[in-house]
């Protein structure tokens, strides 16, 4: 029994059908309902999917439309992510977390959530429950943000600039900046996509960053997918016959995330939830809240502009 939906939930998030959010939940359903089968092999085939799908995703970045961002934007998306790595690592300094989890959670709610976390996560030799608790917590927060962002917006008489600009600053993923700013119109769908897309080229410095540190503390396996990551946005921009190549590599690296996910939420158990217990989740919050209110506040007092 415990198999054979094992697998059906696999070729469910490998067709497509499920989104990464509804994969995740799904996977943590699995995890909490039955013993996994395969835990070991899962755990492996996880860490390698979380590598190649982050090169893919690398086959959406359009290095032109960053530029067009303007440089405002780029200042902003620095502060913004220099503020939130800050408040995120003295977040878990007051709750307790694992330096790990807590790091995870703060590059996802930084830089640019799952793709964030899939990029840093075999950099620090982050352990599947720790994937599971920092991936947890930045989608449920993701969910949340593109349901309630447009009302919040159209409640604050926000322009479509502002609300595109504050999409990209203060919610997670990339998906849901566009499927946010997409509900509020056209200008904010532009604004909020571009911004967004210079907040996301922060996963290269981060993660090599990341690397350097570490190197003081523990053998490292040198993060060559971000390499990969990065030539294959420069590939995407510049060079153009293959351009419905890159879609399509691009669309791999969404459904390997979506797999990766569904495999990450079934390694997660009642018994290893109440290891990690609620501070993750507190901290993710509560840095969210602080960075979301917080460039909202900026964005309407004209502090922050385009």
């Amino acid at each position: 029994m415990s198999k054979n939906l094992f697998f059906v939930g696999l070729i469910l998030a490998a067709s497509g059908l499920l989104s990464p959010p509804v994969a995740l939940v799904a996977g943590l359903i699995y995890g909490f309902s039955f013993v996994h089968p395969y835990h070991a092999s899962s755990r492996q085939l996880s860490k390698f999917l979380l590598q190649v799908s982050v090169i893919g995703l690398g086959f959406g970045m359009d290095l032109h439309e960053v530029l067009h961002a303007g440089r405002s934007g780029f200042v902003y998306t620095a502060i913004s992510i220099s503020f939130a790595m800050s408040l995120g690592w003295l977040l878990g300094k007051l709750f307790g977390v694992k330096q790990r989890t807590s790091f995870l959670i703060s590059a996802g709610t930084a830089i640019c959530g799952g793709s964030a976390i899939a990029a840093v996560a075999p950099i620090t030799e982050a352990s599947e429950d720790e994937l599971a608790v920092s991936l947890g917590t930045i989608f449920i927060l993701n969910s949340v943000a593109l349901l309630t962002f447009p009302a919040i917006g159209y409640a604050l008489h926000m322009t479509q600039t502002q609300f595109g600009l504050w999409s990209a600053l203060a919610i997670h993923d990339t998906s849901s900046v566009v499927g946010a700013a997409a509900k509020y119109g056209a200008v904010a769908l532009a604004v909020g996509t571009t911004v967004k897309l210079a907040r996301a080229l922060w996963i290269v410095p981060v993660s090599v960053g990341t690397a350097i540190t570490r190197k003081s503390k523990a053998r490292i396996q040198w993060p060559w997918f971000i390499l990969f990551f990065c030539l294959a946005a420069v590939a995407n921009t510049y060079f153009h016959p293959l351009q419905g190549v890159y879609g399509t590599l691009k669309h791999l690296g969404i459904i390997g995330l979506t797999v990766t996910l569904f495999l990450i939420g079934t390694g997660l158990s009642k018994k290893t939830l109440r290891e990690v217990g609620v501070r993750p989740l507190l901290q993710g919050i509560l840095l969210w809240i602080i960075v979301a209110s917080g460039s909202l506040a900026l964005i309407l007092y004209g502090w922050i502009h385009l």
